[in-house]
């Protein structure tokens, strides 16, 4: 039996990057998945490498900083699979580099709303559905910035630092309705996030993590089906670091 049989696995961010790989994982566990992210010109090709493990997955194009928008790609959800078992909340952006005094409102602003709030609209209400359902599980993607500073990054920590706090609450408040939250804590992963970054300031990334190598995505979707799966039965309100060593220095 496949870890994921049947199971509506709703995934944001999912056309690149962590959510790809994770879209594919939860795909080849029998997973039924849902894309709800940004329309980039390859989504057709995206959704076809899925596709190819699991014929049952859709496409919806959302903001999930737009709440109307989040409403809409889980009612899409409940109507076309009748349940949502798994959802991942992915989607981000990493902003500007500037110190604090340095940065515009609009920048804050931007990635607190993708980020953070983001995540607020999708749990939200994908906590609604699943206590109806008395049952579920919710991973956030939070980040090593989650847990400590980073500087010229205030706006991206502050989020993440803030999904932590949010994955905790809702562990707590939703613990005895069946339904189990959690979030993964990457280390700097190879992803298109970094594709911008000069050599020498990959190079220094690099160095940060004692195991002197970025993560791949792969190795985080491994995280997520552990989490998203009956592996996982007795674990909520957790932060699954997956960083390469970068936390334990």
């Amino acid at each position: 039996m496949k870890k994921l049989e049947n199971k509506t696995v709703f995934i944001t961010g999912g056309l690149s990057g962590i959510g790809k790989a994770c879209a594919i994982a939860a795909a080849k566990e029998g997973g039924n998945i849902v894309i709800a992210d940004l329309k980039l010109e390859n989504y057709n090709l995206v959704m076809d490498e899925i596709k190819k493990e699991n014929s049952k997955a859709i496409f919806i194009e959302c903001d999930v900083s737009n709440f109307a928008q989040v409403q809409f790609a889980i009612e899409k959800t409940i109507t076309t699979f009748k349940t949502l078992d798994v959802a991942l909340n992915n989607a981000g952006i990493g902003g500007e580099a500037s110190k604090i005094g340095d940065m515009s409102e609009k920048a804050w602003l931007k990635v607190i709303g993708v980020n953070l709030n983001g995540v607020f609209n999708c749990m939200k209400l994908e906590l609604a559905q699943m206590a109806k359902q008395k049952n579920g599980v919710i991973v956030n993607m939070s980040s090593i910035l989650g847990k400590v500073g980073f500087a010229t990054s205030s706006h991206y920590v502050a989020a993440k630092h803030g999904v932590i706090g949010l994955t905790q609450t809702a562990a707590m408040e939703y613990a005895t309705e069946g339904i189990r939250v959690n979030a993964i804590s990457p280390g700097f992963i190879e992803t298109p996030l970094l594709m911008g970054l000069s050599k020498e300031s990959k190079q220094q990334i690099i160095n940060l993590h004692p195991m002197k190598r970025l993560g791949n995505a792969e190795e985080i979707a491994n995280g997520f089906i552990f989490l998203a799966s009956n592996d996982s039965l007795f674990v909520t309100g957790t932060s699954l670091e997956i960083d390469g060593g970068y936390l334990a220095q």
